[in-house]
């Protein structure tokens, strides 16, 4: 089964959402919150958190001195969220990812972060979602995504496609559409408009961790 459909299947079922992100990501995704919430938070800041699921990485920002805002379209997960202790510095708000420019004031966060949750979305919606999220960052405040990647060289690519084509048949048999493991995650946020894009990767789960300073507001 497909790391997409486990996804869906996970979010259809909160409670066990955080013992399934363990499964996928390879026992990996602890490592990956405290490495997104060190690069993001200086003590004091405003961070947005994008598709917050069940609050691990808005609590790790937390808990470095950030004050948080976690987002998220699914109520199931933000009552598991707001159920962990020492929840920190936290407000928990349900709000798909599309609707942030119509929630928040320009220039309100320091940094955006979101983890496995550009990897569902469309093109388009991916453009749009970075686009907002530059507009809501003061400048030069960070953006942070950490996320599933294509291999670099197309020999890999080519190796994961023929291990993978008998799940990416069952994604689209179960859900009707196929898995959004992004080719070029660094290239998306600098398109965005982002600079100072570094790319880093969490092994052996096939996440990157990219991050990039926003230009400020146009004149």
């Amino acid at each position: 089964m497909s790391s997409y459909v486990l996804m869906k299947i996970l979010e259809s079922t909160p409670t066990r959402y955080d013992r399934g992100i363990r499964l996928i990501s390879r026992g990996t995704i602890g490592r990956v919150y405290e490495r997104v919430a060190e690069i993001a938070v200086t003590p004091g800041a405003r961070v947005l958190d994008l598709g917050c699921g069940t609050g691990g990485l808005s609590l790790a920002c937390a808990a470095r001195g950030a004050s948080v805002v976690g987002i998220d379209k699914d109520p199931g997960m933000l009552e598991v969220a707001k159920g962990k202790a020492a929840s920190g510095d936290v407000e928990w708000i349900e709000l798909g990812a599309m609707e942030i420019e119509d929630r928040f004031e320009p220039e309100t966060f320091d940094a955006v972060v979101s983890c496995l949750m550009f990897s569902e979305l469309f093109p388009e919606e991916r453009e749009y979602v970075l686009s907002r999220a530059a507009g809501l960052l003061v400048p030069d405040g960070l953006i942070v995504v950490a996320d599933e990647v294509l291999p670099p060289s197309a020999p890999k690519r080519f190796v994961r496609k023929l291990a993978r084509w008998p799940l990416a048949a069952a994604t689209w048999l179960a859900t009707q559409t196929t898995t959004h493991a992004l080719k070029d995650l660094s290239g998306l946020i600098s398109k965005a408009g982002f600079r100072d894009v570094h790319e880093e990767h969490i092994r052996p789960a096939g996440i990157a961790i990219v991050r990039g300073a926003n230009q400020g507001l146009a004149a």
